[in-house]
């Protein structure tokens, strides 16, 4: 079975909607995917109302923006078989908003530095939330900026330039703690990415489900110490594109990266309370 794990849509920053998703997959003739939206459920209502495909499960998930606090590491959790949204939607809501107000902040500043922005044509994530991505798309799209990740965008987002400016993100042991309460599993994304590979233990003992193996960012060494930390904690394995479209500056696509077998078995082929396409029924 070939499923991919972990793909973004317009819910939250990814560029693509989720049937133009769907049609992705079913070209690359995939059997499952997961829409991982970042910190919303707002997507789950839509995945249940989509005709069911014969050839492609459709799951639907959660992927947390947080953080160790004590570590002051960056880390990300994704969440699948979501049984109910409060708790993650109590953990999130604020975090949109303050993603969104800094995001306003952001564009005032580029307003202040001589540039056209119109805020009320924006782009924004579930038609509600503004994330950077939505900035410089307005940017290319009006030949203001030459492409969405070149110096421009370092430049003026990181690095220190004007519009490098952040929010607190979310306790991760908080986001595990939510997904759990939810009914659901909780992976750890991409750890060779943020290189937080010591926290998986501690993470474990609050009730982390699995880890994120096949990632585009993830080399061979990362992969080697993801693999025996999975082992040692007794973790299940996935893997995803992490696709967002042109809002990422990647080549790659949906299905260029897939979850391991395990993971596979736990996410998609669970059948206790779940219908056939992943969903809790």
């Amino acid at each position: 079975m070939k499923a991919d794990l972990h793909i973004h849509s317009t819910v939250s920053d990814g560029s693509d909607s989720i049937e133009q998703l769907i049609t992705l997959a079913e070209l690359k003739e995939l059997d499952a995917i997961a829409i991982t939206d970042h910190d919303t459920c707002a997507h789950l209502p839509l995945i249940d109302q989509l005709h069911p495909r014969p050839n492609l499960r459709v799951l639907a998930g959660v992927e947390i923006s947080a953080l160790h606090i004590e570590k002051r590491k960056r880390a990300h959790i994704l969440g699948y078989h979501i049984k109910k949204t409060e708790p993650i939607t109590a953990l999130t809501q604020p975090l949109l908003e303050a993603r969104n107000s800094n995001s306003e902040k952001q564009v005032e500043c580029l307003q202040q530095l001589g540039y056209t922005i119109d805020i009320d044509e924006l782009p924004r994530a579930d038609g509600k939330y503004l994330y950077k991505q939505h900035i410089m798309d307005w940017l290319v799209s009006t030949d203001q900026a030459e492409e969405m990740f070149g110096n421009f965008f370092y430049d003026t987002f990181k690095r220190g330039g004007p519009c490098d400016i952040d929010i607190e993100y979310i306790d991760v042991l908080d986001a595990v703690h939510a997904i759990k309460e939810a009914g659901g599993l909780a992976v750890l994304a991409h750890p060779g990415n943020q290189q937080n590979f010591h926290i998986i233990g501690e993470l474990a003992a609050e009730g982390l489900d699995g880890v994120e193996l096949n990632h585009h960012t993830h080399s061979e060494e990362d992969r080697e110490v993801i693999r025996s930390y999975a082992e040692q904690y007794g973790l299940f394995l996935t893997g995803g594109s992490d696709y967002h479209g042109r809002y990422e500056p990647h080549s790659y696509t949906i299905g260029d990266f897939l979850s391991e077998p395990s993971g596979i078995e736990a996410i998609v082929a669970r059948r206790d309370g779940f219908d056939s396409w992943g969903r809790f029924s």
